[in-house]
């Protein structure tokens, strides 16, 4: 049984290549017997290994027992050990996450730091094939995919299981063969969490009244690990109906993407990375020109042929006032020169980078530049009446970032220049009049 036990470990390493043996093994070590065996299977499998273990203060004396246990093993073992103190409350208040969560998160951004510091190739973490059931369950009671059918991943990053081979019954009897002793986690005997009601209650009955339920369950939880991995493929190749800007943005060709009988989770894939969600996704089909969607990092626009996405920005939102008796330097260079005895000819100025205006507009109390904003509207040269700013973007397809990046030159209150695309008639310049200003852009 030893022997056999050890050897499953290291083919299922070998099979995934998820230990480079070169380099250390970073091992989170709880002193329980999942991650006790992690260890021995490791050390005695020839791993240069250095543990790391966590004591988040949850469970009075027991958590410094497990400290004790942890300390006394490496030491026994010859392994070096990282211990870290974690104020969890704190942290929970401090970021508004449950208490599991925050536990989740400071453990690994540790693990990560230790990694990097000590070179270690990997983070063997503890999961065997019993947890990965739990997870598959616990994915499908919340709603999920192809990815959370696969359950959890041999790797996921700088991440490694080398016990999702095994399960929880066969790490015992290996413990109990070799003569190693571990800590138990009181918690985990307590069915008030739902991954222990799933460990404790109903996957023993499951078992009980289908007999091959775990083994088919394994079976399945594979056979969508490979689905998954066909699936991501295939999303890749058919990702050629997005376009890639020189300036980072995706541009989304939807009549190609409505060629597609699931439409709506083709475009889910494509935008997931980028943090957008399913309904997010399939209200884009249905949302009017010019809409946006918004995740924690990206923009997505819905246009009339195309879905715009673009990385948010931190735009400049202040207004420079500016003074047009001189050239202007700053938020942006502008030329302004003051003409007298000249006749104006419209040939003089291209009423986009160039422009001129009236010397009434030297009578103005305040001059400004800056960005536009939903809303802003201006009466275009040759033009009756008035129009959105952004109705001009729609009709020039600037992309996002353009919009982004346009400037208005305000005058009390008026907008008489989208710099670069248009000029307002507002302090337009009579035909041969001959006291005027040209700016240029």
């Amino acid at each position: 049984m030893e022997e056999q036990f050890q050897n499953r470990v290291k083919s299922f390493i070998e099979r995934d290549c998820l230990i480079d043996a070169s380099m250390p093994v970073l091992v989170a070590l709880s002193g329980g017997a999942d991650s006790v065996s992690l260890l021995r299977v490791l050390h005695d499998l020839g791993y240069n290994c250095r543990a790391a273990h966590c004591n988040f203060h949850l469970r009075g004396e027991e958590s410094n027992r497990d400290e004790m246990f942890v300390t006394e093993l490496c030491k026994n073992l010859g392994v070096h050990l990282d211990v870290k103190h974690f104020d969890v409350p704190a942290y929970m208040s401090e970021h508004g996450v449950s208490m599991e969560m925050a536990c989740r998160e400071l453990r690994y951004e540790w693990f990560e730091e230790l990694r990097q510091k000590h070179g270690c190739s990997c983070i063997a973490v503890a999961h065997h094939n019993d947890d990965n059931i739990e997870t598959f369950f616990l994915n499908v009671m919340r709603g999920t995919g192809i990815a959370g059918l696969a359950g959890m991943k041999p790797r996921n990053g700088a991440v490694v299981r080398p016990l999702l081979c095994v399960s929880r019954a066969e790490i015992l009897d290996w413990l109990a063969e070799i003569g190693q002793d571990y800590v138990t986690d009181s918690t985990n005997l307590e069915n008030d969490a739902k991954r222990n009601r799933l460990r404790n209650i109903v996957l023993p009955a499951l078992y009980r009244e289908f007999e091959g339920a775990k083994t088919a369950l394994l079976t399945t939880i594979e056979n969508m690990r490979h689905c998954n991995e066909l699936y991501r493929e295939s999303v890749g190749v058919l990702r050629n109906i997005v376009s890639d800007r020189e300036d980072d943005s995706l541009v989304i060709d939807l009549e190609i993407l409505n060629s597609f009988g699931n439409r709506e989770m083709l475009l889910y894939e494509i935008l997931k990375p980028l943090g957008f969600n399913h309904d997010q996704c399939d209200d884009m089909f249905s949302s009017a020109v010019g809409r946006h969607f918004v995740s924690a990092t990206h923009k997505a626009t819905i246009n009339r042929e195309t879905i715009e996405v673009f990385a948010q920005q931190n735009r400049d939102e202040n207004v420079y006032i500016v003074n047009l008796e001189s050239d202007v330097e700053e938020p942006i260079a502008l030329r302004v020169n003051h003409v007298e005895n000249e006749p104006f000819s419209p040939a003089m100025v291209d009423g986009r980078r160039s422009v001129a205006f009236s010397s009434d507009i030297l009578k103005c109390s305040e001059v400004l530049l800056r960005h536009w904003r939903e809303g802003d509207r201006f009466k275009p040269f040759g033009m009756n009446g008035s129009k959105l700013v952004s109705d001009l973007f729609t009709d020039l397809k600037l992309s996002e970032k353009e919009k982004n990046e346009a400037w208005l030159l305000e005058a009390d209150g008026g907008i008489v220049w989208v710099l670069g695309y248009r000029a307002s008639q507002t302090y337009k310049v009579s035909k041969n009049a001959t006291r005027y200003l040209i700016i240029s852009f």
